[in-house]
């Protein structure tokens, strides 16, 4: 299964070499933190692709990995079985959406959390 690891900056999806061969892939995927509008649990992925698929593999309801074009661009998936899925909706960047099965759809999320920015009064409350 895919490794995901939160940086600050950017999240790192590290396919395994089996997922690399199914979606015809030789590269990681990275997402620069900035570009991701939003991040959903979802207990039935399959519903979420969306378009054909373009380059990859495809069992249905079993294993689909790989990019998938629809007319507003493009999708990278990586859903196994009835796993749950994180989907994450991007606003800038090589995908549109990235739709990944994981163990950890939970933690992810939490990790995916970024601490509210201070407001001004609280930074003026802190330098007096």
């Amino acid at each position: 299964m895919a490794q995901v690891r939160v940086h600050n900056d950017r999240i790192e999806v590290h396919l395994t070499p089996a997922e690399k061969t199914l979606a015809l892939r030789s590269d990681d995927l990275v997402v620069q933190r900035d570009d991701i509008r939003s991040a959903t649990v979802t207990d039935d992925p399959w519903v979420w692709i969306r378009g054909i698929r373009r380059r990859g593999s495809e069992i249905p309801l079993v294993v689909a990995v790989g990019v998938w074009k629809y007319h507003g661009g493009t999708d990278f998936v990586i859903v196994k079985g009835k796993r749950q899925a994180v989907v994450l909706e991007l606003a800038a960047g090589e995908f549109t959406r990235i739709i990944l099965s994981t163990n950890h759809s939970a933690a992810l999320i939490d990790r995916l959390k970024l601490s509210e920015p201070p407001t001004e009064a609280d930074a003026q409350a802190s330098t007096d």
